[in-house]
Order: structure tokens, then sequence, then C-alpha cells
């Protein structure tokens, strides 16, 4: 009866120890604990943002709040939390996924109105990672289809990476006055490039630098420092005449933060992102603020680039999505052929 006794103890305390050891750092059962789940690249960002925030809201409420992460493909996290993840808040690299959500009832359907700039504080556009040297001569969207040429470029069906490149590639063509039969040749030349199709932007960078695998990797232009600080000076930044507006919109996930009682914590969150010392993160991290006074003084990250938005070349992301990345879309069409 007492060896009972003691294994029942046992394994009530490794019970308790257990359940202890998922919570963040500092934190206790009692603490608010969101969860953001997120794009596969913006893991630095959120590691500098989160005990900003935290310390902010400390400071200025007296509260202990919490942050945990999930990271992944944009589009591959969106399907997640539609399924049942219970984020307090997503914060995507693209619109439609944020849209998907509200279509289902997980995040309210006017969304983009809820924060500044259409729920979106920080942007950025597609660049080239290329060797050093540029041994291909990679200067624009064009050269990325050319005979001999491999392109490292994260799956458009999972990544948010992946289809703003399919789409920047597009849209170039058109902006130069080709037309929409030109803009699906070149696709299909750049898509036929492609050696490994990655599910996420992360996975591709690391088949570009560690597995040396490509000619030339396009990745946002906020992308690229990390990789030269990881990866020393051996890769060359190529930008494009003319590439797109990728925005890195947020929103808080209605069902979830209601049930929990998270709205006001989850809501701060995002408000932190805009505030200067959220806006200077993010410059830190080379997404382009929406703050000018952040943006002047970070004015030496970027290079000025001529950018046009989905709006402009495809109608809005509903209307993108439907024709190029749905099932038996336009994607499916190039790559199925390759």
């Amino acid at each position: 009866m007492k060896t009972t006794c003691n294994l029942r103890t046992r394994r009530a305390i490794l019970s308790l120890a257990a359940g202890l050891a998922i919570l963040p750092l500092g934190a206790s059962a009692a603490d608010a604990q969101l969860l953001n789940v997120s794009y596969d690249v913006a893991r630095e960002l959120y590691k500098e943002i989160n005990p900003a925030f935290i310390a902010e809201y400390k400071k200025t409420t007296g509260e202990t709040v919490s942050v945990n992460m999930s990271h992944g493909g944009s589009s591959k996290q969106a399907r997640s939390v539609a399924d049942g993840l219970e984020a307090s808040v997503v914060t995507m690299n693209q619109a439609n996924d944020i849209d998907m959500l509200a279509d289902r009832g997980v995040v309210a359907a006017d969304w983009a109105k809820k924060f500044p700039h259409n729920a979106a504080p920080y942007y950025s556009t597609m660049i080239f990672l290329v060797r050093k040297g540029n041994p291909k001569q990679i200067k624009n969207w064009d050269d990325l289809g050319k005979p001999g040429v491999k392109v490292v470029i994260p799956n458009p069906k999972t990544a948010g990476n992946g289809r703003y490149t399919y789409l920047a590639a597009w849209g170039a063509t058109i902006k130069k006055g080709g037309t929409e039969a030109q803009a699906r040749e070149l696709v299909t030349r750049i898509f036929k490039n492609v050696p490994v199709l990655d599910g996420g932007g992360r996975a591709a960078t690391t088949t570009f630098t560690q597995r040396d695998i490509g000619d030339a990797l396009v990745t946002f232009e906020s992308e690229v420092q990390m990789v030269r600080t990881e990866f020393g000076d051996n890769f060359e930044v190529v930008y494009p005449p003319v590439s797109i507006l990728a925005e890195s919109p947020v929103a808080v996930v209605d069902k979830v933060v209601d049930k929990r009682g998270l709205r006001k914590q989850a809501t701060a969150y995002l408000n932190f992102l805009y505030s200067e010392a959220g806006q200077t993160i993010g410059a830190r991290h080379y997404l382009r603020p929406r703050s000018e006074a952040v943006a002047k003084k970070f004015a030496a990250n970027y290079k000025p680039i001529s950018l046009f938005t989905v709006d402009d070349v495809f109608g809005g992301w509903k209307k993108a999505q439907k024709t190029h990345f749905d099932d038996g879309g336009e994607f499916d069409k190039i790559y199925q052929a390759k």
C-alpha cells in the first residue's frame, strides 16, 4: 500500500512538473499568456519584440503577460489556426491568409480596419541573394528564367515568400508593358529552374546557404541581414528594378481572446508594433516601418526601388488567390507541367 501511494505521489509530482515546464520563463500559471502564430522568417523579429512588449506592458499596467510563438510557412500557419490552433494573434506576411481566417469566422471580417495602415505595421519587398561575384549575372526577373540558372523559392501554396515571388515576377512583366501570356511564360520558366520547393522561407534560405543549392535565392529584403550575420559575406544582394510591396498584416483572433479573456493584452501587443519602440525594432530587422521618423533614421538600410501592390496588378489578394494559388489555379498548371 505504501509503495502504491509513493508511486502515485511521484506521478503527481511528475505531472505537475510537466505542466510547469510548458510555461515561459518567468511566467506563473496566473499570468496572461498570448500565442502569436507567425510566418517562417519572423523568428528573430519577435525574439526582440516580445521582451520589449512584456516590459512595456508591465511598466504601463502593472500586469504580467507572456508571449509564446509558433512559426512556419504563412499559409500553413493560417490553416493551423483555422483548424483549431488557439492563437491569440496572427502576424502573417500576406493579407489573404488572414482573409481566409475571416471567411472562417476566426477573426473579424473587417480585421484590416482594426489597426492603422490596413493592419500592416511593417512592409518589405522581394529581392535576390546571389553567390559572391554574381557569376550568373542575375539582375532582374527575366534573368531568373534563363537556362542554366537555378533559383531557390519556397512553395507558393504554403509560403507567403513563395507567393510574393510568383506575383512579383508576374507583375514586373505587366508593369514593363508585357501581356498576361508573357507574364505566364516567364513565371513558367522561373519555376522550371527551381531545384527544390521548400515549405517555407527559412527552409529555402537553409537550402541556398547551407546546402549550397541554387544560383539565386528570392527572399524578403528583411531576411538578407540575417543571412549575412549568420553566414558571412559570401553573398551579394541584387535589387531588381521593380518588385512587389510585401505587407506584414496582423489580427487579433477573436474567438480565442474572448474565450480566454485576453482581448486587452492581445490588442496591446499588436498596438505595440506601431509604437516608436516597435517600429524601431522592426527597422533594426530591416522591415520597412510605417513611422516616417523611424524610416528616416534607418534610411541607409533601404535601397530605393519601384514597388507595385497586389491591388495594382491582380485586383486584390482574393482575386489573386483564386486565379493563381487555389487548387487547379495557374500555379498548379505551371508546376505540374514542369
